[in-house]
C-alpha cells in the first residue's frame, strides 16, 4: 500500500486512487456527482484533501450495502466541509439507513423463496407471481407473456 506522508496535506487523483483502491474514472464520477471535492492547480490538475481518503471508503462502504449515491451524497452533505467522518457520523447515518436496508433483506428473503416457483411457471404473470409484477390486472384475463401494445403506437416487431 502507497503511504503517504504526513505533511502532504493534499493528493493527486493517482495517490487517491492508489489508496483508496477507487479507479480514478471513479473518483471523477464521485466529483461530477458532489460526493467528493478537489480543488484545481495552476496547471489544471486535481488535489484532494487528506480527508478525502476516508469520504470515498464511506462511500464505497455505502454503496456495497446498497444505498444510492444521492442517498450517499445527502448523508455527506450534513458533515462539515473538510473533515473526516467518525465513528460516530457513521453510526447515525446507518442508522438513519437502517430501515432502507431492512425493507431490501425483505425484498431479497422474498426473491430467493419464490424464485423457484417464477421460473418455474415460466409466465411471469401468476396472480401470485410476487416477483415480476404482483398487482398484474391482465394475469387474471391472460395466460403467458404478453406484449402490451400502447394505443396509437403498432409493434414495429423489431
Amino acid at each position: 500500500m502507497h503511504r503517504i506522508p504526513e505533511k502532504i496535506h493534499e493528493l493527486t487523483v493517482g495517490q487517491l486512487s492508489a489508496r483508496s483502491g477507487a479507479a480514478v474514472s471513479a473518483l471523477h464520477f464521485y466529483e461530477a456527482k458532489g460526493l467528493i471535492r478537489s480543488r484545481r492547480t495552476s496547471g489544471n490538475q486535481r488535489r484532494y484533501t487528506r480527508d478525502t481518503l476516508r469520504r470515498v471508503a464511506f462511500i464505497r462502504a455505502a454503496q456495497r450495502v446498497g444505498i444510492p449515491l444521492a442517498t450517499i451524497r445527502e448523508a455527506l452533505a450534513e458533515l462539515p466541509e473538510e473533515r473526516t467522518p467518525t465513528r460516530d457520523d457513521w453510526a447515525r447515518l446507518s442508522e438513519a439507513w437502517r430501515s432502507e436496508l431492512d425493507e431490501r433483506i425483505r425484498q431479497l428473503n422474498r426473491l430467493r423463496d419464490h424464485l423457484t416457483d417464477c421460473i418455474g411457471c415460466g409466465c411471469l404473470s401468476l396472480e401470485s407471481c410476487v416477483l415480476s409484477n404482483p398487482d398484474d390486472v391482465s394475469g387474471e384475463r391472460l395466460t403467458g407473456s404478453r406484449l402490451m401494445v400502447e394505443s396509437g403506437r403498432k409493434n414495429s416487431g423489431g
